[in-house]
């Protein structure tokens, strides 16, 4: 057996009393709160530190997160099979671990990932969100036009320099491929966007949200998105929504003979056109 084995957990967690993902002095986040139990649980002398797929904001909710952890390998054999259950013991209710296993090679959690799915739900109902649903559906107090919004949404899909609707962060690039972006009503009448990309750089995704509500409740046209994005700068006009209607849904993998390939794509730094590399934020 390896010295060092890698271990990739498929997670859920209700964000609402998280300040995000990432560890920060004196705040309640969700590494933490997964790195002190697989502490405790593994007796190690020394917390693990964990690599996630997209690191979610304040607030932001997941069901389809993943991470990987490195773990000595005699540790490994010997609480492999019970760690799931002796987690389940230790985590608080708001965060879960659905799933452990070995990882392939080369599997890296944040830069073997080809995409990530998000969902964000926006109810127009004028007495408001559902009470059971509240801390996972924004209230919009306007009606909504779902073709006005899926006609902006058109707009954005494909390989863009998104400066427009990110929070920008020194040295990182902006430049993102939008796969995915279309907006459906449920039968219960909530509106839920679909946002998939292989990549999200900070405030990504409540940005692009708050331009179609916008575009959604007739205050501006449904090209106005496009030309906000192809503008390149940030407008006043667009409000990053706030974060309990967003839920981290997926994160796709390519195929393991393919993982090593990945992993250095990602790790470049893009230009227009090219392709890579990003932990995804939202």
């Amino acid at each position: 057996m390896s010295d060092v084995v890698r271990v990739r957990l498929d997670l859920a967690y209700n964000g609402r009393e998280f300040s995000g993902w990432a560890r920060q002095r004196g705040r309640r986040t969700v590494q933490e709160e997964i790195e002190d139990a697989l502490g405790v649980v593994l007796r190690l002398p020394e917390k693990p530190e964990l690599t996630v797929a997209g690191r979610t904001d304040a607030g932001v909710h997941a069901r389809g997160q993943v991470a990987h952890v490195d773990l000595p390998g005699d540790v490994w054999a010997e609480h492999g099979e019970r760690l799931l259950r002796r987690l389940a013991g230790r985590l608080p209710m708001d965060v879960r671990i659905f799933r452990v296993s070995e990882a392939p090679a080369h599997f890296d959690a944040r830069f073997s990932a080809i995409w990530r799915r998000y969902a964000y739900r926006v109810t127009d109902h004028p007495g408001g969100a559902d009470p059971l649903q509240r801390g996972h559906v924004l209230w919009h107090n306007w009606p909504l036009d779902l073709d006005a919004m899926n006609e902006a949404a058109g707009g954005l899909v494909g390989e863009h320099d998104f400066a427009a609707y990110c929070k920008k962060r020194e040295g990182a690039t902006t430049i993102r491929t939008l796969q995915r972006l279309e907006w459906v009503r449920r039968e219960d009448g909530v509106l839920e966007a679909t946002v998939k990309a292989d990549a999200f750089c900070h405030n990504m995704v409540r940005s692009l949200v708050g331009a179609m509500l916008f575009v959604g409740d007739g205050h501006r046209p449904p090209e106005w998105p496009a030309k906000v994005l192809a503008a390149g700068v940030r407008d006043s006009a667009v409000h990053v929504v706030r974060p309990h209607g967003l839920t981290l849904e997926e994160v796709g993998y390519p195929a393991d003979d393919e993982l090593a390939a990945r992993n250095l794509a990602s790790r470049n730094k893009r230009t227009l056109p090219g392709s890579g590399d990003g932990s995804g934020c939202c």
